[in-house]
């Protein structure tokens, strides 16, 4: 079958033949229908995590926002059958540990992301296996089309876990975005259609226009003023109630922390890059005078699934409009790489293998 390999960080992903995958008895294969191409594909790309242990491994197939259907069956998996249209989480839980017992798989134990570990090969490829399967995989509903829940498969679900779980946002809450990628694009329209008031922030004009569309109350270019988190005090009349980092930089966490208000809550989605390797510095006196929250999200927790297709079926929801271009297994290399500006507008999505 055809992959594309990651055969050196940093230089383009290599498409070529692979030997088709066998489940192991707890596994099905999933034939790839979609796949959404994420920011974390280009960090494990560039080599970057080694610093937390994370670091993705030569030769590794990448890709953890698919969707597709069940092509082979392993001998101990009893809810799913070949033809069945799924979903698969990317943070593959093992089903027995205390956190996925609790309903939160997103930070089992010994979690094998898909795509981001050697040991879970990734769906840039025509199939891939599931560990795990009757545990992880997630029945696509017939409303739902493969290419829209690519991007639920990680960026979408993680900005609906930041902002309903991590942050309790509430009808009426001014919600500070810093980075407008795929999952601050999200994040805006989740916002919006929850009921708060989203403010867009980035620096690339393109991206500001497309948060207007999913429903940014207001958006602020970061070039075109002295203070980012300023701007968001004044436009909210003294802080944000919940603030994002859906980047990941120095900048953008910081920036995030400073847009809140009294108690507000800051959620950092973005993973860092080489630069600031895990370490930002923050304001932690104000955070502490202000009684400012920081939580960490990661994913979200596979028994939430339910409600985001109940908000998808009533129209609450439409992922499918932050979808930016759809590609070619081909194409893959080159988009990839080109995330190095940072200007890719929503989530480009793999559609041809």
């Amino acid at each position: 079958m055809r992959a594309a390999v990651l055969e050196e960080h940093g230089e383009p992903l290599a498409v070529k033949d692979v030997d088709y995958p066998e489940p192991e008895p707890d596994q099905v294969i999933v034939e790839t229908e979609a796949c959404g191409v994420c920011r974390s594909d280009w960090h494990a790309w560039q080599g970057d995590w080694n610093w937390v242990g994370a670091g993705v491994p030569e030769g590794q197939i990448l890709g953890h926002e698919p969707a597709g259907v069940v092509s082979e069956v392993g001998s101990e998996v009893e809810t799913l059958e070949e033809g069945d249209r799924v979903a698969v989480p990317f943070h593959l839980g093992d089903g027995t540990c205390p956190h996925c017992r609790e309903g939160r798989a997103n930070n089992c134990e010994t979690v094998l992301p898909l795509g981001l570990s050697e040991y879970s090969q990734g769906a840039f490829a025509e199939a891939f296996a599931v560990r795990e399967a009757d545990f992880n995989c997630v029945e696509l509903p017939d409303d739902v089309e493969y290419d829209e829940m690519a991007g639920l498969g990680c960026r979408f679900m993680t900005a609906y876990h930041a902002l309903a779980d991590r942050a309790d946002l509430r009808p009426g809450d001014w919600v500070a975005v810093h980075g407008c990628g795929g999952v601050g694009l999200s994040a805006i329209h989740i916002a919006n259609a929850l009921g708060a008031h989203p403010i867009a922030i980035d620096l690339v004009d393109d991206k500001l226009e497309r948060a207007e569309e999913l429903g940014a109350r207001e958006t602020i270019n970061v070039t075109e003023v002295d203070s980012a988190a300023r701007e968001v005090q004044a436009i909210t009349d003294g802080g944000a109630d919940v603030s994002i980092d859906a980047l990941g930089v120095a900048e953008t966490c910081k920036n995030s922390v400073n847009s809140l208000g009294t108690r507000g809550s800051h959620v950092q989605v973005g993973l860092t890059t080489g630069e600031e390797e895990g370490q930002i510095e923050l304001p932690v006196d104000v955070m502490t005078m202000q009684e400012i929250d920081f939580h960490g999200s990661f994913g979200m927790p596979l028994v939430r699934y339910e409600e985001l297709f109940k908000l998808i079926a009533q129209g609450t929801l439409e992922p499918s409009k932050i979808i930016g271009e759809r590609l070619s297994l081909d194409d893959l290399p080159e988009t990839l790489a080109s995330m190095d500006d940072y200007e890719t507008v929503g989530i480009p999505v793999v559609t041809e293998f």
